[in-house]
C-alpha cells in the first residue's frame, strides 16, 4: 500500500509546485491558486502547512463555508482568504524560502517535495487502514449473518422498534434514533441488535472506537427505545484496553470478537430457540 500511495501524494505535490512556481515570491497569482483548486489540489495546497491543516479548520479560520474547487474559483474573495490562512502557518522547516521570501534553491524544492509527499503519504495510508478495516469487518458480519440465513433488507430509518428489519432480517448502515449503527438486525424474540464494527490499532485509540462512539449510542439507544427493547452490540477487532471494554459493557455494550463470531451466533441462536 505505501507503494501505491507515496508515488501518488508525489504527483499531487509535484503539480501543485508547478501550478504555484515553486512557491517562489510573486508566482502565487489568484488565477495559479484557481486553477490549483481546479485541478483538485487542495488537499496538498492544507499539507503546506505546519502541521498539515484539516478542511474543517480551514473552512473555520478562513471563514468560508466551502472550499469546493468551483465555489472559489469563481469567487477571489473567498479564495484569498483561504490562502492567506495556508500562507500564516506554512511550514517554516519544509519552505524556509516562503518565510524568508526569497527563491529556493533546487536542493530546497527537492527536500520540500519528499517530506511533504512522505507527510502526505502516511496520512492517507492511515486513513485508508481504518476505513478499510471497518469496512472489511462490516462485510464479515453481514456475511456471517447472511450464512445463520438471516436476508438483508433495504436500509430505512428506524424511529420505533417496529420499524426496520423484520424477524429473520439484517440491514446495512441505517439512522437508529438520533445514532447511526453499521448493522441492524432483528432477534427472534423480537428486539433490535444494532452492531458496531469497530477496529483499533492501539490501546489509546481504543477509548475513541469504543467508549466515545459505540458506548455512548449505547446510552442513547437504550434511553430511546427501553432495555427489554435493544441489545446494542459491537464487533471489536485489534488492540483494545481492557479497561475500556469493561466500561463499555456496564454502560449497556454487548462486545463479541471478529475473529470469534460463533460466539455472536450462538447468542442471536438463543433468541429464537435455535442451537
Amino acid at each position: 500500500a505505501w507503494k501505491q500511495h507515496f508515488p501518488q501524494s508525489k504527483e499531487r505535490f509535484t503539480a501543485l509546485f508547478e501550478q504555484l512556481g515553486g512557491l517562489a515570491p510573486g508566482k502565487i497569482s489568484d488565477a495559479a491558486l484557481a486553477s490549483a483548486f481546479g485541478k483538485n489540489l487542495g488537499e496538498a495546497l492544507r499539507y503546506l502547512s505546519g502541521p498539515p491543516i484539516s478542511d474543517n479548520d480551514l473552512k473555520v479560520l478562513a471563514e468560508v463555508s466551502t472550499l469546493a474547487p468551483g465555489i472559489l474559483r469563481s469567487d477571489k474573495t473567498k479564495l484569498r482568504k483561504v490562502f492567506s490562512i495556508i500562507e500564516q502557518t506554512i511550514d517554516p522547516f519544509r519552505f524556509p524560502w516562503v518565510v524568508e521570501r526569497r527563491t529556493p534553491t533546487e536542493a530546497e524544492k527537492s527536500a520540500a517535495l519528499l517530506a511533504s509527499s512522505v507527510l502526505l503519504a502516511a496520512q492517507r495510508m492511515s486513513t485508508a487502514r481504518r476505513g478499510d478495516g471497518k469496512s472489511a469487518q462490516e462485510t464479515l458480519v453481514k456475511d456471517y449473518l447472511a450464512s445463520l440465513k438471516y436476508r438483508e433488507v433495504s436500509r430505512t430509518a428506524i424511529s420505533t422498534i417496529v420499524e426496520g428489519p423484520k424477524h429473520g432480517e439484517f440491514c446495512g448502515e441505517a439512522m437508529l434514533g438520533n445514532r447511526k449503527a453499521d448493522v441492524i438486525l432483528r432477534l427472534g424474540d423480537t428486539r433490535l441488535m444494532p452492531i458496531e464494527c469497530k477496529v483499533s490499532n492501539s490501546a489509546i485509540n481504543s477509548v475513541k472506537r469504543i467508549n466515545n462512539d459505540a458506548a455512548a449510542k449505547a446510552v442513547d439507544w437504550l434511553k430511546t427505545f427501553g432495555t427489554n427493547q435493544v441489545v446494542p452490540t459491537a464487533v471489536i477487532g485489534g488492540v483494545f484496553k481492557v479497561s475500556n471494554l469493561m466500561q463499555a459493557q456496564e454502560a449497556g455494550l454487548t462486545l463479541f470478537w471478529a475473529h470469534d463470531l460463533a460466539k455472536l451466533g450462538k447468542f442471536v441462536g438463543a433468541t429464537t430457540g435455535r442451537k
